[in-house]
């Protein structure tokens, strides 16, 4: 649908230069004498020819041509021209030979590349019409331009972005924010191309924008920057008037909602506790409140004050203007036994008040602030402070001069101890009564020597010890017997200081009448009955301890069967069955029998007639001369065995000596099989005799196993029977 949309633009573009050309072709052959813009030339004239004119199109070349043929322009036309190609026609000047071709003999003129218009809007060249023969000018060179006509082919741009406006908050509907423009890079003397309409395409529901001028408006009057501080509006601009197939380009505005006072202080307490000592000096900050307000910048700034009539003599407040706080401290002297709290009445209102949203409310809020004194340990004072006291000189020693008072201002009213300061009084002229403050001469006064004794009394608080008392009815030994009880000790100075200490207190042990019998931590009788969780404590302990027990002699006998099994793999004894014979004395898997045979001297077996030795070459290839060369053993008394017993004693020493071999050294052969068995031997193969009268024949009926044995046979039999012929 785009492609037969372009070819339907092509068309129309291509008709209306037509059109042109037409109209430009009559215009000309309407006017005689030189084209236009053309002068006469004084030397054509003198030679008595007549004046020719140009006739050509006004030329237009559409931009972003994308044919695969090239571009027709328009054709240049002399009307001296007979069309009997005598005329060649030649173009020069901007993309001359390049850009643009002309046919020599017509005048056409082709674009061969694709221009376009946003980058160079027109070329001017000049057109020549020469003799093909001569060369020489025909007319006088002319200048031409030829036009490049645009298309739509470049979307709006904002090119002044990113955009970021603001709106005080609480706007009226249609508040201008700020305005946007996009620029088309299209040519706005032609078409619709380059008029550009403006559309919001995010953020409709809060704002809008002219589609003439791109100014953006409120189009709501509630934004409120304490829910939402900042919008993002897309804002899109299209061509050809937002017409159809126009192209289009869009920019995010960030539009800023700026603050107003219209948002009263708020304290977030109703009541505040602070606490002071009462010997607090007079400026001391007893504590800080700041009320919160939901605005921002100078629209926070806060002033505060106090109410109430007592609070304003007792405190003062004012506000740290850093962090909009109200500071109160101590304005008057505080008495915790005159007043023990106080109570204070605080008020927070804006500095700076819009009265625009004085509709809103009050914008002021108050709280409550309690003030408690805390009682410090004062000393006590003398009442009345000081005083003259006369005695007569002659006065015995111990006679009272006076009596001096002093009371604790405290609310325990703890008693008070007296003393005089020694310093003013070395001489020990005066003594005073530690509890009743009496003072008394202590020596002989003389007026002529002394007239005048001044003298200073101290006056201290005397309950200067802490007591400990229990809050229950009775001890249980049995449950505890004794207590860790950490005591703080404070002093009254400035600073207070204090250490802890650890007050141990033993349960002890009392009769009847209350006398203490014993403190030593003795050991109890469990009662004998046991609750049921305990016995299922008890029960649950047992099991476990039953199953450690049996899982410890598992693995026990798992471990001696592991040991065990090693130390049978390790014994280096064979089993071997004799219930069968097998493939005879060939069979020797077990035992390599000629290592056996080597411990013995087989040397007098070697020429005895009956050993069936086949000459003295060894061993014939005959199996029957095998057979007869086997050693044949039997007991004999001339054998000497000492060579056994020697070789058993050798091997039983080294084994006793030798630390690293297991005790289970043994010594077997299997050269003989001993003497005089009760039971008669199964074979006759074991006999002395060369001459056998047993017939072997029934070997041979035996299966396959024995028909070696059958063939071994058979091959004596005949050599007997050859031996004996």
């Amino acid at each position: 649908m785009a492609n037969g949309l372009q070819e339907f633009l092509w068309t129309m573009l291509l008709l209306f230069c037509a059109i042109q050309e037409l109209g430009a072709w009559a215009m000309h052959t309407s006017v005689e004498g030189p084209g236009l813009g053309q002068q006469e030339d004084p030397a054509l004239l003198a030679s008595g020819r007549v004046k020719r004119g140009w006739v050509w199109n006004q030329f237009f070349v559409v931009e972003e041509y994308t044919g695969t043929e090239p571009l027709y322009v328009g054709k240049i036309h002399s009307d001296s021209d007979e069309g009997d190609g005598s005329i060649k026609y030649t173009i020069s000047g901007e993309g001359a030979g390049t850009i643009f071709l002309i046919d020599e003999i017509t005048g056409d003129i082709h674009a061969t590349e694709r221009l376009d218009r946003e980058q160079k809007t027109f070329y001017t060249l000049r057109a020549q019409a020469r003799d093909r023969q001569t060369d020489q000018l025909l007319e006088p060179e002319s200048e031409f331009i030829i036009k490049v006509q645009d298309i739509n082919d470049s979307e709006p741009r904002f090119l002044e972005g990113p955009y970021i406006g603001s709106v005080a908050e609480l706007s009226p509907i249609g508040t201008s924010v700020m305005q946007v423009m996009a620029s088309d890079a299209d040519d706005p003397t032609y078409g619709s191309s380059a008029r550009v309409v403006y559309s919001v395409l995010e953020g409709e529901q809060h704002f809008t924008v002219d589609s003439k001028t791109g100014v953006i408006r409120t189009a709501v009057a509630d934004l409120d920057r304490e829910t939402q501080d900042r919008y993002e509006v897309v804002i899109r601009a299209t061509d050809m008037a937002g017409q159809l197939g126009g192209l289009s380009g869009s920019t995010t505005v960030t539009i800023v909602v700026t603050d107003v006072n219209d948002n009263p202080p708020r304290f977030p307490q109703k009541m505040y506790q602070f606490s002071v000592v009462e010997t607090a000096p007079v400026g001391t900050a007893i504590g800080r409140v700041k009320a919160e307000d939901s605005d921002i910048g100078e629209n926070t700034d806060m002033t505060y004050q106090v109410k109430d009539e007592e609070g304003v003599e007792m405190f003062k407040v004012t506000t740290d203007s850093n962090t909009q706080e109200a500071v109160i401290t101590v304005q008057k002297p505080l008495d915790y036994e005159s007043k023990k709290v106080h109570t204070v009445v605080l008020e927070a209102l804006n500095k700076f008040v819009d009265p625009r949203f004085l509709d809103l409310g009050t914008f002021r809020d108050q709280t409550i602030v309690r003030v408690s004194v805390l009682d410090v340990d004062e000393p006590p004072e003398f009442r009345p402070p000081s005083d003259l006291m006369e005695v007569q000189e002659d006065a015995h020693i111990g006679s009272v001069v006076g009596v001096v008072t002093a009371l604790d201002p405290d609310t325990a009213n703890r008693p008070v101890r007296y003393a005089i300061d020694r310093s003013t009084d070395a001489e020990r002229i005066f003594d005073i009564d530690a509890n009743t403050g009496a003072i008394v001469t202590g020596k002989v006064l003389d007026r002529e020597t002394a007239g005048w004794h001044n003298i200073t009394v101290l006056a201290m608080e005397a309950d200067n010890t802490a007591a400990v008392h229990t809050q229950r009815v009775g001890f249980n030994r049995q449950e505890q017997d004794v207590y860790l009880l950490p005591i703080l000790v404070v002093d009254s100075g400035p600073p207070a200081l204090s250490s802890t200490g650890t007050l141990t207190i033993r349960i002890c042990g009392c009769d009847s009448s209350g006398a203490i019998q014993s403190c030593n931590s003795t050991a109890y009788v469990v009662s004998a009955t046991l609750s049921p969780g305990a016995l299922i404590a008890l029960l649950v302990c047992i099991l476990i301890l039953v199953v450690l027990i049996l899982l410890i002699l598992t693995l026990k006998r798992h471990h001696k069967s592991h040991l065990t099994s090693e130390d049978d793999e390790d014994m280096r004894d064979n089993v071997i069955k004799y219930n069968d014979e097998g493939g005879g004395e060939q069979d020797t898997e077990a035992y390599d029998m000629s290592a056996l045979r080597s411990l013995y001297d087989f040397s007098e077996f070697k020429g005895s007639d009956g050993g069936g030795i086949a000459g003295e070459g060894g061993l014939s290839g005959n199996p029957a001369s095998e057979l007869h060369s086997l050693p044949q053993w039997v007991q004999s008394p001339d054998l000497d065995f000492s060579v056994f017993r020697d070789y058993i004693c050798r091997k039983v020493e080294q084994a006793d000596e030798d630390q690293s071999v297991p005790p289970y050294d043994s010594f077997q052969t299997y050269a003989f099989e001993g003497s005089d068995s009760p039971v008669p031997s199964l074979s006759s193969i074991n006999t002395w005799s060369s001459s056998s009268e047993q017939d072997f024949s029934y070997l041979g009926g035996w299966g396959p196993r024995f028909r070696q044995l059958a063939a071994l046979y058979a091959g004596r039999r005949a050599e007997e029977d050859a031996d004996a012929s």
